[in-house]
């Protein structure tokens, strides 16, 4: 068993299952969430519940928090805002050799001057975004995009390499939101991109499935279609990453873009796609679920037959 306590703030989709895995490794585990549900079920296994963030500060070497986004991120860690945790912060319960690693992803900007408020109060930070849906938590395959000291990195690596697969230090505090950002770009943009070939294919009276089999295996190949497209043509749209993150992080990145001064063409048409299903009421589905939009422009889904 590792004598290192780590520390959880938010257990939700993917949340849970990262702390699950932490405990399974051997780590003492310290858990805090709005709703008890996922802290009972991490208790039963070995957890110990905390009633706060600070709590979890307190009790742990190392506190992760996993949280929706930027403003809740802003409230749980240094009490800012009228969300859960203003009261009692994370940063309330920090000392001298804490480590705060938030996972979430959130603006980069906002990063930087929350790692301010965390290292005035004696804490390191680390920015370490993830990617992998709710499969690579579940599994401990993520990629874990971190940004910040590269000693605090060293120290952390070993509890990264339980979580997830690909772990990659990208620079200094914030790098790890940068990245992530263009990976949300990517992943948003490519989902779209085989949203409207699915439905031109299916428009133009295509086989769906020869349709992927063939494209798949050439130079359009990637995750969306190999992880996403077969269940999106048999209408499965359970949720692996909620659409409403993904637009949420299109946000951030847009708005990233315009601080930095970097066109996204492509990428703000995409976050209207994205905004257009959270006020269709589809924010709850997964990602891929982005076609649902241009099939209520068409009048037709893209589905195979039972």
């Amino acid at each position: 068993m590792s004598s290192q306590t780590v520390g959880f703030v938010g257990l939700g989709i993917m949340g849970e299952p990262m702390a699950k895995n932490v405990l399974d490794a051997g780590y003492p585990v310290v858990a805090h969430n709005r709703s008890d549900g996922p802290v009972d079920r991490l208790a039963d296994a070995g957890a110990t519940p905390a009633s706060s963030p600070a709590e979890v500060a307190r009790e742990s070497d190392v506190v992760i928090t996993v949280l929706p986004d930027t403003p809740v991120v802003e409230s749980v860690v240094l009490g800012e805002g009228e969300h859960d945790g203003a009261d009692d912060p994370v940063v309330d319960g920090v000392d001298e050799g804490s480590t705060v690693v938030d996972m979430s992803t959130i603006s980069p900007v906002a990063t930087e001057r929350i790692a301010e408020e965390l290292e005035a109060a004696g804490a390191d930070f680390l920015d370490a975004p993830i990617s992998g849906g709710e499969e690579g938590a579940v599994e401990a395959t993520l990629s874990i995009m971190v940004g910040g000291d590269e000693s605090t990195f060293a120290a952390a690596e070993a509890l990264f390499e339980v979580m997830g697969e690909t772990v990659t230090h990208c620079g200094p505090t914030g790098a790890g939101q940068v990245t992530k950002a263009a990976n949300q770009i990517i992943v948003g943009s490519t989902l779209q991109a085989v949203s409207e070939a699915l439905l031109f294919a299916k428009r133009a009276g295509a086989d769906l499935e020869a349709v992927l089999d063939a494209v798949s295996g050439g130079a359009a190949g990637c995750w969306a279609l190999d992880a996403r497209a077969p269940r999106v043509i048999e209408g499965n749209f359970d949720p692996g990453f909620f659409a409403a993150y993904q637009y949420k992080d299109l946000r951030i990145a847009t708005r990233a873009g315009e601080e930095y001064g970097a066109p996204m063409p492509a990428t703000s048409v995409v976050h209207e796609q994205y905004k257009a299903m959270e006020t269709m009421g589809y924010g709850r589905d997964d990602h891929s679920a982005v076609i649902k939009v241009l099939e209520a422009m068409a009048g037709e889904e893209a589905r195979v037959e039972e």
